[in-house]
């Protein structure tokens, strides 16, 4: 029988988690009772009870709900150092996870009304990343993200600013929100930039939508990787133009289940995904609203899918041969990964 192993220590990378999703609970709770904010019931109830809310958002009413959450959530952070708490937190648990790499996504608009405009609010974001890689020794990068619900002429300056600050820990671009609103060809213009300044492009696709939206950002918008990509598992075709290309997809389980797009964990497409060589890097999304972290993925991985120990250390090397780490931080990593494995 095989040894299991501490998937909490196994070395990994985490390539696909959103900023205010990455709160702790109690964090919530205590910054709306600093600041007077009255949270929806449905998130409160939540919060309290360690349970993940109920949400549906394979349809837009389901959509709308969820980002009612989310935006209230995001309502507590109101100050500079709201800010450096969520980013030490994220970055303290992610460690107690095992990664060594954390790329966290951000909007920096949604925070822009509250933080004195929107460089105020990028360079308190930087700041408190590079004080927290100081304080948790965790490798951690900013990925920029448009709202493809907004004009993709916000797209743009937000693609030029990400650009601007990228010898500050911007790494990369992506494309967030509903994939059912705004076509992914309306911001090539925004990626372009984005890649013409060195920035790798990291859309979402193929999680809400099928297997033309993942289409859609590789021939649209270049992607270097795909936020969730789940969906090209309808594909054969689709499967290996990713496999031969090494296009990274950004798998993020228990979400998937969470939000309606697969009714059970067994039927998120991970041994699709996998056996057709489709390199991937599990990732939490958003904890705050789905209930799990990034060691959690990987149990899912090993619970309802059969990964073994050398599947899941597989797994753990494309997430960091799929980031956007320094040479010798990824060989780290991976060094790593093989020690987890003989141990």
């Amino acid at each position: 029988m095989e040894h299991v192993r501490d998937v909490s220590e196994l070395p990994k990378a985490h390539l696909h988690l959103h900023f205010t999703g990455s709160m702790r609970p109690g964090t919530v709770l205590e910054l709306a009772d600093k600041y007077g904010v009255r949270l929806p019931e449905a998130l409160t109830g939540a919060l309290t009870s360690g349970e993940p809310p109920k949400l549906r958002a394979t349809d837009e009413r389901g959509w709308f709900r969820f980002q009612r959450l989310y935006d209230a959530a995001r309502s507590c952070l109101r100050e500079p150092e709201d800010i450096q708490r969520l980013v030490r937190e994220a970055a303290e648990e992610d460690v107690r996870d095992g990664s060594g790499w954390l790329e966290i996504q951000v909007d920096p608009t949604s925070y822009a009304p509250r933080l004195g405009g929107l460089i105020p609010a990028l360079e308190i974001i930087l700041d408190a990343v590079d004080t927290t890689v100081r304080e948790t020794g965790l490798g951690m990068r900013v990925l920029v993200a448009a709202n493809r619900m907004k004009h993709p002429l916000d797209a743009r300056t937000l693609a030029r600013l990400a650009v601007r600050y990228r010898d500050r820990g911007i790494v990369g671009f992506g494309l967030s929100n509903d994939e059912r609103r705004g076509m992914a060809r309306d911001f090539d213009r925004a990626f372009a930039i984005a890649r013409d300044g060195g920035l790798l492009s990291a859309p979402h696709g193929g999680e809400l939508t099928g297997p033309s939206s993942v289409r859609d950002c590789l021939d649209d918008l270049h992607a270097s990787r795909v936020g969730h990509g789940v969906r090209a598992a309808e594909d054969p075709r689709l499967l290996g133009r990713l496999a031969e290309r090494g296009i990274t997809c950004e798998v993020c389980p228990a979400s998937n289940v969470a939000l309606g797009v697969y009714e059970k964990h067994e039927d998120v497409p991970l041994r699709t995904l996998f056996e057709a060589g489709v390199p991937m890097a599990l990732g939490a999304d958003d904890p705050l609203l789905f209930g799990s972290r990034l060691a959690a993925q990987y149990e899912i991985a090993r619970r309802h899918h059969g990964f073994t120990d050398a599947e899941l250390a597989e797994l753990a090397r494309q997430s960091v041969r799929g980031s956007a780490a320094p040479d010798d931080v990824k060989a780290k990593l991976l060094s790593g990964v093989d020690d987890w494995l003989a141990a």
